[in-house]
C-alpha cells in the first residue's frame, strides 16, 4: 500500500506540474522526504503529510483514504492480517476482558484508551491511530456490515477509563449500538465466577465462504489462531462464555444502571460551578452575593 500511495503521489504531482523539491516546499517538508514517499522508502507518510499532499495536489481526499492502509503496514503480519480478516467477516463473535471493542468505542473513549499505550510517541500518533480506530467503524453502517456479538466483561464497565463523563457517554454508545438489529451487546457479570478466558479477550470472525480464524489478545500482545483444531476450542470457550453472560435484555439493563449510578453526575456541573452560575444570575438580576448556605445578603447590589 505505501507503494500504492506513492505511484499516486508522482502521478498526481506530476500532473499539477510540479518537481518534488516544489511539493515539498508547499507542503512543509525537504525534497527528499517526497521521494521517500514516492519510492515507498524510509518512514511512511504520516495522515497530517497526507492531508497536506491532498491540498496541495488537489487530490479531493484519494490520499488520505488511502492512508490507513499504509498506516496498517506497520503493524506485525498477525495484526495486519486480522485486521484484514476483520473487514470480510460477515460475523464478529467478541468477548472483551478490559475496554470497550474498537468496533463499539466512542471517539473520546478511544482516545483516553489508547493514551495509556506507554510507547506513544507524540499527539500527531495518538491521532492517527484515534483516525484509524474510527474509520474502521464506518463498516457498521455500509450495506455489508457484519453481524457483530459482544460479550463485555463487568469491569469493562465498572471501569472508568477518560473519567467519569467520557464513561458515562460511551455506555450511553453501547446502549444506541444494541439497538441496531445487526448487534448484539451482552455483559458477563462478576458473580459468574472464573472462565477459560481470564486472560484476556477473545475474537471470532466468520469469513464471507464459512472459514473461520480466532484472535487472542492482552495488554501487550497478541496472536491469530488459523488452525481449525485450535479454532473449534476456542469456539467452545465463547460459547460457555455467551451462555454464561446476562441475556441481551439483562445486560442492557445492566449497563443502563451502571451508566445512571455510578456515573450519574458525569455530565452535571460541580457544587463550585452551580454557585458560580448562581452568583452570576444573581448579580444580573441586582440580587446580593451568595454565603455559606446560599443565603442572599441584602442591601448590597453590583456598582453600575
Amino acid at each position: 500500500m505505501a507503494a500504492l500511495f506513492g505511484v499516486r503521489v508522482r502521478r498526481l504531482r506530476t500532473a499539477a506540474g510540479l518537481t518534488q523539491a516544489e511539493l515539498g516546499a508547499r507542503t512543509h517538508v525537504v525534497s527528499t522526504r517526497i521521494t521517500q514517499i514516492e519510492r515507498a522508502s524510509g518512514a511512511k507518510p504520516t495522515l497530517e503529510l497526507a492531508r497536506a499532499l491532498d491540498a496541495a495536489l488537489g487530490a479531493d481526499d484519494l490520499l488520505v483514504e488511502l492512508w490507513p492502509y499504509v498506516y496498517r503496514e506497520a503493524f506485525p503480519d498477525w495484526s495486519r492480517q486480522f485486521m484484514e480478516y476483520s473487514e470480510r467477516a460477515v460475523a464478529i463473535r467478541q468477548y472483551a476482558a478490559h475496554v470497550v471493542p474498537g468496533l463499539l468505542q466512542t471517539e473520546d473513549y478511544a482516545r483516553a484508551v489508547l493514551g495509556l499505550d506507554a510507547l506513544l510517541d507524540d499527539e500527531e500518533q495518538m491521532e492517527e491511530r484515534v483516525t484509524a480506530r474510527m474509520g474502521r467503524q464506518e463498516r457498521l453502517g455500509s450495506p455489508d456490515r457484519p453481524e457483530l456479538c459482544v460479550i463485555l466483561d463487568e469491569a469493562v464497565l465498572r471501569r472508568p477509563i477518560g473519567g467519569h463523563a467520557v464513561m458515562r457517554k460511551q455506555l450511553a454508545r453501547l446502549l444506541d449500538a444494541a439497538e441496531e438489529r445487526h448487534i448484539t451487546v451482552q455483559v458477563l457479570p462478576f458473580d459468574q465466577g472464573g472462565h477459560e478466558a481470564m486472560g484476556g479477550s477473545l475474537t471470532i470472525l466468520i469469513l464471507p465462504d464459512g472459514s473461520e480464524v480466532a484472535y487472542t489478545e492482552g495488554s501487550d500482545y497478541g496472536q491469530l489462531i488459523e488452525e481449525p483444531a485450535n479454532i473449534s476450542r476456542y469456539k467452545v470457550i465463547y460459547d460457555r462464555l455467551r451462555a454464561a453472560a446476562l441475556p441481551p435484555i439483562m445486560s442492557l439493563d445492566m449497563v443502563r444502571s451502571t451508566m445512571e449510578g455510578n456515573y450519574r453526575g458525569a455530565l452535571l456541573p460541580s457544587r463550585s460551578e452551580r454557585r458560580s452560575v448562581a452568583q452570576e444570575q444573581l448579580q444580573q438580576s441586582g440580587g446580593g452575593r451568595l454565603r455559606g448556605g446560599g443565603r442572599r445578603v441584602p442591601g448590597r447590589r453590583p456598582r453600575p
